[in-house]
């Protein structure tokens, strides 16, 4: 099955999402994400919380990597896509006072006609691993 346009796009997009957050270009991250873009990062750590549009995302990326010491990576093992969703399936990791975090990640996503966030959850399989090392 051939996939459209717009799920053709959310896929491009998240693929140069995620190779940018792996070089730390979180800059070349804000034109993926739409204006009025609202993000819910699940939990209750120093990272999770509501970030609204692109800066917000850039604020809760930036949080990440500093708390991170610039540690934090995301290994993509597939992205699903349809007009109007768009799912990344990663391994997370970090590094942080001496402890190490990885674990699988889940971003849930509406994207837009373009292909770029519209509203996206991220949710990890172990919140409380997640809560005690961003604690």
């Amino acid at each position: 099955m051939s996939m459209t346009q717009t799920a053709q796009l959310a896929v491009d997009n998240a693929r140069r999402g995620y190779e940018a957050f792996a070089k730390g270009d979180l800059e070349a991250i804000k034109s993926l994400v739409a204006p009025g873009a609202r993000i819910h990062v699940s939990g209750r750590s120093a990272v999770s919380g509501e970030y609204s549009g692109p800066d917000g995302f850039l604020s809760w990326l930036g949080k990440v990597f500093e708390l991170s010491g610039g540690t934090a990576k995301a290994d993509v093992h597939d992205i699903i896509a349809s007009d109007d969703h768009l799912i990344v399936l990663s391994t997370g990791s970090a590094e942080r006072n001496g402890k190490k975090l990885e674990l699988q990640q889940v971003q849930v996503s509406h994207v837009d006609s373009e292909g770029r966030l519209a509203e996206s959850w991220f949710l990890t399989t172990d919140e409380h691993a997640a809560e005690e090392f961003w604690a």
